[in-house]
């Protein structure tokens, strides 16, 4: 019974990705399977080519929401040979005084790289707590799996971030923009409460916390 309980125990501590069993398994487009796994299925390895590992997807912006922001994730569905390895990649482009909307991402830790611009990144934590950071070119800044999230644009140029993902299909959650008031006014004064909570604000962040947050993270 003692040995029952190990195994079992040690089985369950694999919470990510599961590791591959073989070198590569690029995926074979969702479209165009035949069986449904618990990921993708593999292409036969005999047509695997240098093809399935390259990949052009975030060379350009995506479509810019009515926060004025442009974000791309491209796992393992778009980007064949990403399958089994347990990463995505992602790009996110802000108009200035751009906004990603608070959101989260269920089965992954997102990782960004600035490569243009500034801006202003933080996220939410179980506790509610409020953590913030002013981000330049060459900054890289966490946001822990499954934590609320957003980045905002504090300059007046266009901001670029490039996103990676500890899974293929990292999944996002964000706030519907029914939620709240979406006007122009409403959206500024928001941008403006991420811009004033500072670190000795944080304990206070309840002020800023929509009830849908305030339900998750008390």
């Amino acid at each position: 019974m003692l040995l029952f309980f190990v195994a079992f125990t040690n089985i369950q501590v694999c919470l990510g990705d599961c590791d591959n069993l073989q070198d590569t398994c690029p995926a074979v487009p969702p479209n165009k399977q035949t069986i449904f796994i618990n990921g993708l299925q593999c292409k036969n390895p005999v047509n695997v080519t240098a093809q399935d590992f390259r990949t052009t997807e975030l060379s350009k912006a995506g479509s810019t929401d009515i926060f004025g922001a442009a974000v791309k994730i491209v796992s393992a569905a778009e980007f064949n040979g990403l399958n089994t390895l347990g990463l995505s990649i992602g790009r996110t482009d802000l108009d200035g005084n751009g906004l990603v909307n608070f959101h989260y991402h269920p089965r992954a830790t997102e990782m960004i790289f600035v490569t243009k611009g500034g801006l202003l990144a933080g996220f939410v934590d179980t506790k509610n707590q409020y953590f913030q950071k002013f981000l330049k070119v060459g900054d890289v800044f966490v946001f822990p799996k499954a934590l609320f999230h957003f980045c905002l644009n504090i300059g007046f140029e266009e901001a670029t971030v490039f996103s990676v993902y500890n899974s293929q299909n990292p999944g996002s959650v964000s706030l519907s923009p029914t939620t709240f008031d979406t006007t122009l006014e409403s959206l500024d004064k928001i941008k403006k409460r991420l811009i004033s909570l500072s670190a000795s604000e944080a304990q206070h962040a309840n002020g800023f916390i929509s009830p849908e947050l305030e339900t998750i993270y008390s």
